[in-house]
C-alpha cells in the first residue's frame, strides 16, 4: 500500500485541479481499488475451491491487524529505556511517531509509546476488525489503505495541507465510531487487570473531547483513566510547536513501567475487540 501511494502520488499532483479535488481523487482510487483488488482475489479463489475463499480472507485480515506490531515496538522502547538506552529508544520511536522526539527525555518517551499503543489500538485492532465483521476482508483492506493513507499524507503541513486533505477527513470519518466503541473495551479490560474501569470511563467522558483529533481522545482518554497517567500535550511536528490540551491532566507523569503496562491493557482489550466483531459478524450472518 506504501508504495501504492508514492506511486500514484505525483502523477494525480499533476493534474490540472486544486490540489484538494486531486488528493480526494487519489484517496478514492486507491481505496475503491484496494477493495476491487480483494475482492477480485477472494472471487477467484472461489472459482477455483470454496474452502480458497476462507483461507484468502484469513491473509488478508490477518495482515490488517497490528496487534503483535504495536506490542513489540512499545516494548522495544520500554526495554531499552529500562537499560539506560535513551538514545536507541529515541531512535527506534522516532520510526513509530510522527512528533520530534530529539530532545525527548525517558518520561517524555515513555509518554509517546503510551499515547501510540492507545491510539492506535483503534486504527490498528479493533478499526479492521468491525469492518472485516460487516464488510469482509475487502472492507478491512480498504480501510487499511485509508489509514495507510493517513499516516502518510495526512499532514497539515505545506505540503500536505491540501493535497492530504481527503485523506485526513476519510480516516477522522471511518474511524469515528470504533473510536468511541473502543472506550468501553478498554474500561472493561482495565477493571480486570487493575479495577480502574470506572475511572477510565469517566476520563474518556470527560476529556475524550481533549484533543486536535476528533477521535484519538477518546481512547487516550480512558488509557489515561485505566493507568493514572496524564498523555497528550504540546508536541513539536517538523519544528512546528503544536499546543495539544492535556488528558489526564490531574494525574501523574507517566513513568517507563507504564509501557508495559498500556500494553497489557492494550492486548486483553484487542481480546474483547475479536469478541465483538466475531458476534457481530455472526449477527449479520444469521440476521
Amino acid at each position: 500500500m506504501g508504495r501504492a501511494i508514492v506511486t500514484a502520488e505525483p502523477w494525480f499532483r499533476r493534474l490540472p485541479v486544486h490540489p484538494v479535488l486531486a488528493g480526494g481523487g487519489f484517496a478514492a482510487v486507491l481505496v475503491a481499488g484496494t477493495w476491487c483488488a480483494a475482492t477480485l482475489l477472494i472471487d477467484a479463489g472461489r472459482s477455483v475451491q470454496p474452502l480458497w475463499t476462507s483461507a484468502i480472507e484469513i491473509v488478508m485480515v490477518y495482515f490488517c491487524l497490528s496487534v503483535r506490531s504495536l506490542n513489540d515496538a512499545a516494548m522495544e522502547i520500554f526495554t531499552l529505556l529500562n537499560q539506560q538506552r535513551a538514545a536507541d529508544a529515541r531512535e527506534r520511536l522516532a520510526l513509530i511517531v510522527g512528533r520530534d522526539v530529539d530532545r525527548y527525555q525517558p518520561h517524555d518517551m515513555a509518554r509517546a509509546a503510551v499515547e501510540t499503543v492507545a491510539e492506535n489500538f483503534v486504527d490498528g485492532v479493533l478499526s479492521p476488525l468491525l469492518f472485516a465483521a460487516v464488510g469482509g476482508a475487502p472492507l478491512a483492506l480498504a480501510f487499511k489503505m485509508v489509514s495507510t493513507l493517513d499516516s502518510m499524507v495526512g499532514y497539515k503541513n505545506e505540503r500536505y495541507y491540501h493535497f492530504g486533505k481527503a485523506s485526513a477527513r476519510l480516516d477522522d470519518g471511518f474511524n469515528f465510531v470504533p473510536a468511541r466503541i473502543s472506550v468501553p473495551l478498554i474500561a472493561l479490560a482495565a477493571q480486570i487487570l487493575s479495577r480502574s474501569g470506572i475511572r477510565s470511563l469517566k476520563t474518556a467522558w470527560s476529556e475524550g473531547r481533549n484533543h486536535t483529533s476528533p477521535n484519538a481522545g477518546r481512547p487516550e482518554a480512558a488509557f489515561a483513566g485505566a493507568l493514572l497517567i496524564k498523555l497528550n500535550g504540546p508536541n513539536t511536528y517538523g519544528g512546528i510547536l503544536v499546543r495539544k490540551p492535556y488528558i489526564g491532566i490531574r494525574f501523574a507523569e507517566v513513568r517507563i513501567d507504564d509501557i508495559k503496562k498500556a500494553c497489557d491493557l492494550m492486548m486483553l482489550a484487542s481480546l474483547f475487540s475479536v469478541g465483538l466483531a466475531s458476534a457481530l459478524a455472526m449477527a449479520f450472518i444469521s440476521g
